[in-house]
């Protein structure tokens, strides 16, 4: 099976995009969208291509262009190597996607489409998302990445443990298994019903998507966008009673391992150090509150029925 999972930091940099744009709701990253909105609009202003984006990016049907934000090579790349390959981008292959992107829509105006069909578009393209990346998106990535991580993590050792139809069971109704070894993904466009065939698919979790994106051009692999387990909102406040009795840390800790994660990701979360975090946690598993499983080179730590009454009340 060639499919899998991975993260894009260039994707999610487009995604908060759209989301900052006030194109898609922000759902749990509300207070975040607030925080930013400012520095967003300045942004704006010194990159143009970002109001024009919005004619053939985040759009429904077949107004949309890829190489803006491709699917990742890897796992987890880098968002400057990400960033490269899109630079790299031939300009006949975004003014084509471009092209077919505007042929899909109404008119728009002369300026926008003067400025995506211009000479250096992608050069704009890639100085305007490497600016969102550096100025707003860098500085909460690694909370953002946590949660990803975590969900990778917990989908991998389902997939592991129980196979592909047990990573996938939650995803949405219109991503299913088949007993004889194909992913097979429905999204009913302008262009009807797109069936993989048996080609490998890309899964890419998302904290600012609420619902399915695909990547189906033959020109890239394929991908599916879905939305992520526990979306990336400030952590939980832990009940008052149970920080005074075991301590506020390892209180939010417990509270945060609604979803199970590793002590990096709980580190970034929770804006702790690694030694810190890990002290917590060999706490709470000493008393029995959480167990820890391998999954590869990680450990991931879940609550126990002991920890679950806690929280609980």
């Amino acid at each position: 099976m060639a499919s899998r999972f991975a993260i894009s930091p260039l994707i999610e940099t487009m995604h908060a995009q759209w989301v900052l744009a006030g194109r898609y709701p922000a759902g749990a990253n509300g207070p975040w969208v607030a925080r930013w909105r400012e520095t967003y609009q300045k942004l704006v202003a010194e990159h143009p291509v970002l109001r024009a984006s919005a004619v053939i990016s985040g759009n429904k049907g077949d107004a949309n262009v890829d190489f803006v934000a491709p699917p990742p090579t890897a796992v987890d790349v880098p968002f400057e190597a990400e960033l490269a390959a899109m630079r790299a981008t031939p300009l006949e292959t975004a003014h084509g996607e471009i092209r077919r992107a505007l042929a899909a829509r109404p008119p728009v105006p002369d300026w926008i489409r003067e400025l995506l069909l211009g000479p250096d578009v992608v050069r704009r393209f890639a100085a305007a998302y490497e600016a969102l990346w550096r100025e707003i998106l860098s500085h909460d990535w690694p909370r953002f990445r946590a949660v990803l991580q975590r969900d990778v993590a917990q989908r991998a050792g389902r997939l592991a443990a129980y196979g592909w139809q047990a990573a996938l069971e939650d995803l949405r109704p219109n991503v299913r298994w088949h007993r004889s070894g194909r992913i097979e993904v429905e999204l009913t466009t302008r262009r009807g019903t797109h069936r993989l065939d048996g080609k490998g698919l890309l899964f890419l979790p998302s904290a600012f998507m609420g619902a399915i994106g695909t990547y189906l051009e033959d020109a890239w692999p394929y991908a599916l966008v879905y939305p992520v387990r526990g979306l990336a909102a400030a952590p939980p406040a832990p009940d008052a009673d149970l920080a005074a009795l075991i301590g506020r840390s390892r209180a939010r800790i417990l509270a945060e391992l609604a979803e199970p994660a590793t002590t990096t990701q709980l580190a970034a979360l929770l804006g702790q150090s690694l030694g810190t975090t890990g002290g917590h946690l060999a706490a709470l598993r000493r008393t029995g509150v959480i167990v820890g499983t391998r999954v590869g080179r990680s450990v991931l730590y879940t609550r126990t029925p002991l920890g679950e009454a806690l929280i609980n009340g």
